[in-house]
């Protein structure tokens, strides 16, 4: 009967302790009326705050840069941004920051990845540019940054055609609001909310092509490197192929242009019925003239 009780008594105490502990998963935020707020480590779908609804990236096509954009290089030197535009060469634009523990490290290195299997040689054919959004970054880390990925590149001829800039609050967003970036701080994670994306740019700094993702297609970025070059760059293979093939700015993939192989397989037909009609009259007239003979 004793040790009944102390057990009851035990339990008791327990239920009482816990009743008068605060709740872990409802913690408060301080202010005049202490509202709980959600688990925000848990969160999923349509849980999430509506700042992250705006993390998008509208497609704006034939913008321009703000080439007069003042940044800083990778050895701290401050330049404009039209340094990267020649008027010669295209340009792979990533916008990104460098302390980002996630998604923008698989940006730059899907954007390393489609380079090493490029064709088009980065300084001859094209540049790569990528800018930090995040303000407070400085050259030190844009050179920690590049080094890094130049090493997973593994061609160091290749490495003054990237460059790694940082800059000021004002020329970021000159730059991300050219683009259609948007993107979000969240506090709850410490880390920048954002959609993921590089671009091709023409030799002038306009938007040719956007290209969604992680993961790029090496073939489908030098087609958009031949074209944002105006055909400048690239061999007439690549000349059929955008004549057979067509961009599509949703998918942010070339697709099978149909009636560009409809054209070709045109083209090819009479080339080889003016063949057999030239291999013909060759021939006959041989023929005759072994007769005559």
């Amino acid at each position: 009967m004793k040790i009944a009780t102390s057990i009851f008594a035990l339990l008791l105490t327990a239920l009482l302790a816990s009743a008068d502990a605060p709740v872990a998963s409802t913690p408060t935020v301080s202010g005049p009326h202490q509202q709980p707020v959600p688990d925000l480590l848990n969160m999923k779908g349509g849980d999430r705050p509506t700042p992250l609804t705006s993390v998008t990236i509208e497609q704006r096509l034939n913008s321009q840069l703000p080439l007069d954009a003042v940044f800083r290089d990778e050895t701290g030197k401050s330049v404009p941004l039209g340094t990267y535009f020649n008027g010669h060469k295209p340009v792979i634009l990533a916008l990104v920051y460098y302390d980002c523990p996630m998604l923008c490290t698989q940006i730059l290195e899907g954007t390393v990845r489609a380079a090493r299997v490029l064709t088009l040689k980065a300084g001859e054919d094209y540049d790569v540019v990528a800018i930090s959004f995040d303000a407070r970054e400085g050259p030190d880390l844009a050179a920690a940054k590049k080094a890094t990925e130049m090493k997973f590149l593994g061609d160091p001829k290749a490495a003054p055609a990237w460059h790694f800039l940082t800059g000021g609050v004002d020329s970021i967003k000159r730059v991300t609001d050219a683009v259609g970036f948007r993107y979000v701080w969240d506090a709850h994670t410490a880390q920048f909310a954002h959609a993921s994306a590089i671009y091709v740019l023409t030799p002038q700094g306009k938007l040719s092509k956007y290209f969604y993702g992680i993961e790029y297609s090496a073939r489908d970025l030098r087609l958009g490197l031949v074209e944002a070059s105006q055909n400048k760059i690239g061999n007439p293979v690549d000349q059929i192929l955008l004549f057979c093939y067509h961009f599509d700015p949703h998918s942010a993939k070339y697709t099978t242009y149909a009636l560009g192989l409809l054209r070709l397989a045109g083209v090819a037909t009479l080339f080889a019925l003016g063949g057999f009609v030239f291999i013909s009259l060759r021939r006959d007239r041989r023929t005759k003239g072994s007769r005559t003979a």
